[in-house]
């Protein structure tokens, strides 16, 4: 079997780093917020799962701390969630023209 083009290969190559580089800088300009209560505690998150701000509605600061606490962590993991689905389909949309030699492909697979 011919070995394929190396020329082509480093050519691809350097397509698919631009291509994820690209991905990469998408991803850590997401934003999102994640909520918990009903919108009582909302989290702003960032792609690189970095909390930018927290938002606690006012009438609960005067409830049950342990009540508190659990609605922060939801919405964080609400958040962080969220941030997993935009993330996968952004790589998704980034990666889906990027395409390797059947050849190369097969290796991979050995």
């Amino acid at each position: 079997m011919p070995l394929p083009n190396l020329k082509e290969l480093m050519q691809k190559a350097k397509d698919m780093q631009s291509q994820m580089q690209k991905a990469q800088k998408a991803i850590a300009s997401i934003l999102v917020v994640g909520e918990a209560g009903g919108g009582l505690i909302k989290i702003h998150m960032n792609g690189v799962h970095q909390t930018l701000r927290v938002e606690i509605a006012p009438e609960l600061l005067k409830e049950d701390p342990d009540m508190l606490e659990d609605l922060i962590a939801s919405a964080c993991n609400d958040a962080a969630q969220k941030i997993e689905k935009t993330t996968q389909a952004r790589v998704q949309e980034i990666t889906k023209n990027i395409q390797l030699p059947e050849d190369i492909l097969s290796k991979i697979e050995e």
